[in-house]
């Protein structure tokens, strides 16, 4: 019964950067793997980057060394730091976590509009 609500996206120029956050309540989500994902118009969901609750991360390919996520457990949230954005980079973004027995993402959160202008 957790609760995930993701903010700070927005409109930013190419070249620009945003940090997405995903605050979790209900729950303390320490021990569950997190992960972003986006939708674009016309387009699938497609995962982004995912962290582990050990910490290990991984990430698609188009966002792999401008993208980082993170986590800090003390404040129950997760992070999506986003560099050098790109047009395509434009979707509504998504966080989700499953606890470790799951082998889909469970819970998910409502999504915040990125919007990157050229």
């Amino acid at each position: 019964q957790v609760q995930l609500v993701e903010s700070g996206g927005g409109l930013v120029q190419a070249g620009g950067s945003l940090r997405l956050s995903c605050a979790a309540s209900g729950r303390t989500i320490s021990s569950y793997g997190m992960s972003w994902h986006r939708q674009g118009p016309g387009k699938e969901r497609e995962l982004v980057a995912a962290i582990s609750s050990g910490g290990r991360t991984s990430y698609a390919d188009s966002v792999k060394g401008r993208f980082t996520i993170s986590r800090d457990n003390a404040k129950n949230t997760v992070y999506l730091q986003m560099n050098s954005l790109k047009p395509e980079d434009t979707a509504v973004y998504y966080c989700a976590g499953r606890l470790r027995s799951q082998t889909r993402y469970m819970y998910w959160g409502q999504g915040t509009q990125v919007t990157v202008s050229s």
